[in-house]
């Protein structure tokens, strides 16, 4: 038996004044309950209880030491109730990652909601490109967005939705070079590169009715490593580039920019939370996952009859299991 162990016994002989009613109380029996109580005295090199035949007396040092037992024994309790908690409830501070985009247009929106669904939990949101160490961080969930499978480590990485990409350009540019209406048209525009981890900036691969085509991209006018910046660039009536229909849809939407080359189809990004285990999960990271991904999905799907992007696949619940 551990010292709480012991604490416990001893406080529960002390109230009942008997150490076989405290034994049956705690699923023991009287001779453990009588040896818990003289390993605690032992260690204290104190006498905690004048025993008899009949029946038990605390000791002035045991009287004290009853206090502080109850004392250490009830914030043990509310310890583990709120440790308890904090699977079922979410509760407390949600410590995120994401990048400085996507984290802009998509998660501070989701964050707004979930919040007020879920007023007990409070939120600090790193936002930048580089991904960092979750662990040495701090963080509780970290969002990747790649468009190619993520290197092994030991954290978990729960996929929360695929996210079509897009070509566009500004209306602008197109009423001066016309639109392309294939691959190899592409070779008579001003294309620009996004230089992310999450996209190929080198070349463009395709796909449509007659199969996949893949478009080397030449020297670039302009490379830019945010999504967000190129789309402004492509809203000046810069060139022709392709864009995660995360960032593209508000310049979709507003006619700032026009998708370009509709009926083929580009390569893919996937989002993905990462966070330490799956094991005891936290119910605000669990809640924040699922809600997420419900927030994502519902904007993607919400713009893809503008854009005409092909219906998204439905993930599972990335918590489940």
């Amino acid at each position: 038996m551990d010292k709480l162990g012991k604490m416990r016994m001893y406080v529960t002989v002390a109230d009942t004044g008997s150490f076989t009613a405290a034994a049956q109380l705690l699923g023991s029996t009287t001779a453990q309950a009588s040896r818990a109580v003289s390993d605690l005295e032992t260690h204290l090199r104190s006498r905690l209880l004048n025993r008899s035949t009949r029946r038990v007396a605390l000791t002035e040092a045991g009287a004290r030491y009853l206090e502080q037992c109850r004392e250490i024994l009830d914030r043990v309790d509310i310890a583990e109730a709120q440790a308890g908690d904090a699977k079922a409830l979410p509760k407390g501070v949600l410590r995120l990652h994401a990048p400085s985009a996507f984290g802009q247009y998509y998660v501070i929106p989701a964050l707004a909601k979930y919040c007020e669904k879920y007023p007990d939990v409070r939120v600090d949101l790193t936002l930048s490109q580089y991904a960092p160490d979750i662990l040495e961080g701090g963080f509780d969930v970290s969002l990747h967005v790649t468009h190619s499978p993520l290197p092994d480590s030991a954290m978990v990485a729960a996929q929360l939705c695929s996210v079509p990409t897009v070509l566009c350009a500004a209306p602008s540019y197109l009423v001066n070079t016309g639109s392309p209406e294939t691959v190899a048209d592409l070779r008579m525009h001003s294309c620009l590169q996004l230089l992310t981890s999450f996209f190929a900036s080198d070349k463009w691969v395709f796909s449509s009715e007659r199969g996949t085509e893949v478009f080397h991209v030449p020297p670039a006018k302009l490379r830019v490593s945010s999504a967000e910046a190129l789309a402004i660039a492509l809203r000046e009536g810069m060139g022709i580039a392709p864009l995660p229909l995360l960032t593209a849809l508000s310049f979709l939407r507003s006619g700032e920019l026009v998708r370009v080359m509709p009926t083929y189809e580009l390569q893919s990004s996937t989002v993905y939370a990462l966070y330490a285990s799956r094991e005891y999960l936290d119910a605000k990271i669990a809640t924040w996952i699922t809600f997420l991904r419900d927030h994502i999905a519902a904007s993607l799907l919400a713009g893809q009859s503008a854009t005409k992007v092909a219906p998204l696949k439905g993930m599972d619940d990335p918590c489940s299991g």
